[in-house]
């Protein structure tokens, strides 16, 4: 089993803070693919973003992380229960969920160790959903351009390797039996954002963190942010991130 690679902790609040909300969209389409409703688990949760969103369409979801810094600063829910907890290992009974989902965090995970455990958890005929989403969109080639090569020239080298999945929209990743893959229609997340709250955003990426660690604190988002605040102007702007979901069935 990998050991965990916390790259998210010391940045806990941030994450709750200025990581995107999913669209309700997402979930009545899970939710419509489900035999039942009585449980659902969230891993690798972070803040919970879409614990809490979850829960407006299951009765009880129990979300996970590894990281004990990430489920403190986690929004509470009255049917969401936080637990710490790795994605390989939940300790949740056989045959109890009708539902599983890893938002953003499948590429970090022992895929082999947590479909296994999701094979398990899962009743007969649950679901298993996973996404990411890609880089944040305005429309505006200008500024798009800019956080492309923000992403991929002045980060780029300080991504771990697992990321890559995230830019292939987790298009090669097999799921293995008992998973048989179900279609689901095209997703995005919509908001409207102040570049302060896009610095925010960036400041969150693994990416980010350890360019600031190589290079003595330096803060690579400053400079990005000063360079782009004329174009940008001083109004929020809509902004979309695309959402590739891949989701399965559990089938036997």
């Amino acid at each position: 089993m990998a050991t965990f690679r916390d790259h998210f902790s010391r940045g806990s609040a941030d994450y709750a803070a200025f990581r995107p909300r999913y669209p309700d969209a997402l979930f009545a389409e899970i939710a419509a693919r489900l035999a039942g409703r009585a449980l659902a688990w969230d891993v690798g949760t972070g803040s919970g973003q879409a614990a809490v969103a979850l829960a407006r369409h299951v009765d009880r979801v129990v979300a996970t992380d590894a990281s004990a810094a990430q489920i403190a600063a986690a929004e509470p829910h009255p049917r969401v229960e936080y637990r710490v907890a790795p994605a390989e290992s939940s300790g949740l009974p056989d045959a109890s969920t009708d539902v599983v989902t890893v938002a953003q965090a499948l590429h970090w995970f022992d895929r082999d160790a947590f479909f296994a455990e999701s094979a398990r958890v899962l009743r007969p005929d649950g679901v298993l959903a996973v996404w990411t989403y890609a880089l944040l969109e305005t429309g505006d080639p200008m500024i798009d351009g800019a956080i492309r090569r923000f992403a991929y020239e002045t980060v780029g080298p300080y991504w771990p390797p697992e990321r890559v999945l995230v830019d292939t929209g987790y298009a090669t990743i097999a799921f293995p039996p008992p998973f048989v893959e179900l279609p689901f229609p095209p997703q995005a997340i919509d908001a409207t954002l102040s570049l302060d709250q896009v610095a925010g955003f960036l400041r969150t990426w693994s990416a980010t963190h350890r360019y600031v660690e190589a290079h003595g604190g330096a803060d690579p988002v400053a400079p990005f942010v000063d360079a782009l605040r004329e174009r940008w102007g001083g109004e929020p702007r809509a902004v979309r991130w695309p959402i590739a979901v891949r989701a399965c069935r559990r089938s036997g």
